[in-house]
């Protein structure tokens, strides 16, 4: 048995009736204080509800705190409660804490998870997600690695990103060699002009250098 704020429980009881409260769980503040029987709730259907809310949330402009954003933290908070271990749970509460721009909360789920489970590349790559749209591109390129070794090699947005941001840092052979990867997964026009828009440069650099140090 696990324990729970009044808060939560009642903030629960209003999601189950269909009555909507007004938004408190943005704060990322949960008390336990008062004992709570878990297995009178249902873990399973509290997710299928949780997951509706989650993705009619995504639909939301950043920052923009939406009832689908409301609802999604709520019963997702109460889920990580009951099921610690279940690393999704702290996942898309860093997902959604991300998206309402609060960041403490954001980065404190995605550590979370990847303390629970050090080898599920998932949390890795949304925390890689949560700098890249910062503009953190060192700290995002080492979560995205962390994300390449442990599942997400196949992945386009890892591979996309890591090659993006390897183009930034003027590393055009990792550049060229992470989004070649990611046009094997998923090849559109876009990439290819980028690949070679790169290429073309990395050519005229490197005939610039050589004829350098001819005349040198």
């Amino acid at each position: 048995m696990r324990q729970l704020s009044i808060t939560v429980l009642l903030v629960f009881a209003f999601i189950i009736s269909g009555v909507y409260p007004v938004f408190s769980a943005v704060t990322g503040k949960i008390e336990y204080n008062i004992p709570i029987d878990y297995s009178n709730l249902s873990e399973q259907d509290l997710n299928i509800k949780a997951r509706h809310y989650f993705y009619n949330a995504l639909q939301a402009k950043d920052g923009e705190t939406t009832e689908y954003i409301t609802q999604a933290l709520i019963l997702y908070s109460i889920l990580q409660n009951m099921n610690p271990e279940h690393t999704e749970y702290s996942v898309r509460l860093g997902i959604l804490y991300d998206k309402i721009n609060k960041d403490r909360y954001a980065k404190g789920n995605f550590a979370r998870a990847i303390q629970v489970n050090h080898t599920n590349p998932k949390p890795y790559f949304y925390y890689a997600e949560y700098y890249y749209k910062r503009q953190s591109y060192r700290k995002a390129l080492k979560y995205y690695k962390e994300a390449y070794k442990y599942g997400y090699e196949k992945n386009y947005d890892t591979l996309y990103k890591m090659g993006d941001i390897y183009e930034k840092f003027g590393d055009t052979r990792s550049a060229l060699k992470y989004l070649k990867e990611a046009e094997k997964q998923s090849p559109n026009n876009d990439l290819e002009l980028k690949i070679k828009r790169i290429e073309s440069n990395d050519a005229i650099n490197k005939e610039y250098y050589s004829d350098t140090r001819i005349r040198g």
